[in-house]
This record gives structure tokens, C-alpha cells and sequence, in this order.
């Protein structure tokens, strides 16, 4: 747009001076050259209020020239302080969210994405994680992830959680299958070592029983009396066995989540657990699992979205359509994190504004805004051009009316 500007002012110069050159050869060369006499004033006029912003014309030092160079520090200033007074201010802020809901949107696209900025969108954000998993150490990322958990473990008292767990799993009787599975597991255990049960009876029989041979009668009522008790143990849930096995959970449950000793002991099997080596294998093992399914989502993200996680995240989007109280929740902590923005750090994101616009060197700042707005300040060019030359042309009009 600069040319055509350049090129319209150079026409009218030109323009100008074969009017002159015919003026006398007929009277409507004087309104040519009028036209052209105003245009080209009218242009050199808006091309040196143009190129003042920006520069001096010509490199002359003329005052008042080269205006935002000579002042891109102020501009900086009045540019955050336009942003922290008009923009960042938290009840403007409160008051533009209002009209803006999250929880719809982000239940739109969870089920129903768009196909095209909604799978860019994917794309780019799955290989921006994808570029940040492969980009760092998998050894230090995996150390941290380690003491993380580990240092989080230490932290959390188990015993009044598995306390409360198993009073909660006793109340609502999730308990008794495992009582269940115990005790076959008992009487499987008991089948199975048949003949080692018999051994140790008769190596500890007397004589005279080995010798009438009650040993292995005592071994068979030993094993059957055994047997029996698991039997019905497993199959009868009012079994005095059983009562006691959950009166005994009942003050286990009572001890993890009050008695002092019971807690300590947790914690001690606890901090032997963190420091055995094998947990620290099992966390090694957990993280590179975890870090693999998150590589395998980022490099295939429309597979990812088709599969398992896909219907999670289609399921969410449902639900945030569907319940408005979700969703009034959503939107409000939005709100207020967005004004929590605007109000801690409003101060920070105009200073960052001001001092990046004052690090830009004057050619930095004058070819961004140049390139901002230049082709609207070359139109002003053209325009001053061609009503330069259309006030030349009724002034030289209304001089002939006269």
C-alpha cells in the first residue's frame, strides 16, 4: 500500500507539471493542474505527518518528527496503564465472565468436538506434551515423581484411614466375603498338607498309640474336626467363629483409629515399607507405566479420544450438560479465579507490559507498529491525495466563476 500511495503522489507530480506545460492550449488544463497542484500538496502533506510518526523525513532532524520512537517509553507506560485501569480490574473482570459459560463450552467440545480447530487443538497440545515428556530425564523426572509420592505418604497417618475404611467396609458387610474366601482358602490349605498334618501327630504320639495304630486314627478326627469347623465356618454366617473373627476386626478397626500404640505401629511398617527396595522398584515400574500410557495418548491423541479415555471424557461432557449445579459451580470458580488473576498479579502483567515495550529498541517498536497500523496510515496518504486534489479543483472552479 506504501507504493500505491508513493506511486499516486509521484502521478499527481507528474501530472502537474504536463499541466503547466498545456495549460494554454485549452482552459481544461487549468482544472488538470489545479487538481494536481492541490493533490500533490495534499500528498506531501500526509506523507510528512505519516513518516513523522515514525522517523524524520528525509533524516532531516526536523523537531517533532520521528514522534513514537522518541517515545516509546511513555507509550509502554500509557499502553499497561490503558490495560490495568480499562481491562485487569477484578470488577470488570467479574462482571465479563458473568456472560461467559465454561461449563458449557467444555461440555460442547468434551462431547461433541469440533472437526477442524478442535482436532488442531488436540494436535498441538498433544505434541507440546508429548515434546515435554521426551524432552526431560526420565530418570530425574521419575526421582521426582518418587519423592513426591513417598514424601506425600509420610506425611498422611494411614492408621485412622485404614481404621475408618474397615468400620466402613464392616458396617455395609463387605467384609464377610473375605471371610468367605478365608475360610476355603483355609480348608484348601488344610487338603492340601494332608499328609504333613499326619506326620507331626505321629511324631509326637506316644508308643503305645503308634503301636495300636490310634495315631492315624486321631489324624483322621484331627483333619475331619478341622475340615468341618472351616465348612461351616464359610457357609454359615452366624457362626460363633466368624463372630469372633469380627469382633476381633471390630477393635482393630477401634485400635488403628485410637489407640496410640496400634497407630505407631502402623507408622513404623509404613516407614519400613517407603524404604524397602522393592517399593521403590514398584514406583519405578508405576511411573513408567503411567509416563508410557501419557506418550501414547500424546502421539495418537484421535485414538486416545475414540477409545476408553474418550468415553470418560464424553461421559464428563454429558454430565456438565446435564447437571446445572455442576455446572454453576464450574462457571463461579472460574469466575473467581479470573478475578483472583486480575487482582494478585494485574499489577505484574502491566509491568511486564512496560518494561518488555521499554527493552524494544526504537527500530523494534517502530516496525511493529508500522506493520500494526501502516496500511491504514497509507490510505490516509491516498485520501489526503485525492482530496487534496478535489478542494484544488472546486477552488480553481469557483476562481474561474469569479
Amino acid at each position: 500500500m506504501r507504493l500505491v500511495a508513493t506511486a499516486l503522489l509521484v502521478a499527481m507530480a507528474g501530472l502537474f507539471l504536463v499541466s503547466r506545460l498545456m495549460v494554454g492550449a485549452h482552459p481544461a488544463w487549468g482544472f488538470v493542474r489545479a487538481f494536481a497542484e492541490a493533490a500533490m500538496v495534499g500528498g506531501l502533506a500526509d506523507w510528512f505527518a505519516v513518516t513523522a510518526l515514525f522517523r524524520h523525513p528525509l533524516g532531516l532532524p526536523i523537531p517533532h518528527t520521528a514522534i513514537v520512537p522518541r517515545n516509546k517509553d511513555r507509550i509502554g507506560d500509557q499502553l499497561a496503564h490503558f490495560l490495568r485501569s480499562n481491562f485487569l480490574v477484578p470488577r470488570v473482570v467479574a462482571r465479563r465472565m458473568r456472560r461467559v459459560d465454561v461449563a458449557a463450552a467444555a461440555a460442547r467440545w468434551l462431547t461433541d468436538p469440533p472437526e477442524g480447530a478442535g482436532g488442531r487443538f488436540r494436535r498441538g497440545a498433544s505434541r507440546m506434551v508429548a515434546q515435554v515428556l521426551e524432552a526431560m530425564d526420565p530418570a530425574k523426572l521419575g526421582g521426582m515423581m518418587k519423592a513426591a509420592v513417598a514424601t506425600r505418604i509420610r506425611e498422611m497417618e494411614v492408621a485412622p484411614i485404614l481404621g475408618q475404611l474397615l468400620t466402613a467396609m464392616m458396617a455395609q458387610g463387605r467384609h464377610r466375603p473375605l471371610l468367605d474366601s478365608g475360610a476355603r482358602w483355609a480348608s484348601g490349605l488344610l487338603q492340601s498338607n494332608d499328609a504333613l498334618i499326619r506326620q507331626m501327630v505321629r511324631e509326637r504320639a506316644g508308643a503305645v498309640l503308634r503301636w495300636t495304630g490310634l495315631d492315624e486314627t486321631l489324624a483322621d478326627k484331627l483333619i475331619a474336626g478341622l475340615d468341618k469347623l472351616l465348612h461351616d465356618v464359610a457357609e454359615d454366617p452366624d457362626h460363633p467363629m466368624r463372630q469372633k473373627v469380627e469382633d476381633g476386626l471390630d477393635r482393630f478397626a477401634w485400635d488403628l483409629q485410637h489407640d496410640p500404640a496400634t497407630r505407631a505401629r502402623i507408622e513404623a511398617a509404613k516407614e519400613e515399607l517407603l524404604a524397602n527396595p522393592a517399593m521403590a522398584r514398584w514406583l519405578d515400574g508405576l511411573w513408567e507405566q503411567a509416563r508410557a500410557s501419557l506418550l501414547r495418548i500424546a502421539r495418537d491423541p484421535e485414538a486416545a479420544m475414540t477409545g476408553q479415555l474418550g468415553e470418560i471424557l464424553r461421559q464428563i461432557g454429558d454430565t456438565l450438560r446435564q447437571d446445572r449445579g455442576l455446572a454453576l459451580r464450574i462457571n463461579r470458580f472460574v469466575r473467581r479465579a479470573a478475578v483472583g488473576v486480575a487482582h494478585d498479579y494485574g499489577d505484574g502483567i502491566v509491568r511486564l507490559v512496560s518494561e518488555t515495550v521499554r527493552s524494544w529498541d526504537a527500530a523494534t517498536i517502530t516496525g511493529r507498529l508500522e506493520n500494526a497500523v501502516g496500511r491504514d496510515l497509507q490510505y490516509i496518504r491516498v485520501n489526503g491525495t485525492l482530496v487534496g486534489g478535489l478542494v484544488g479543483l472546486c477552488i480553481h472552479a469557483v476562481d474561474v466563476m469569479l
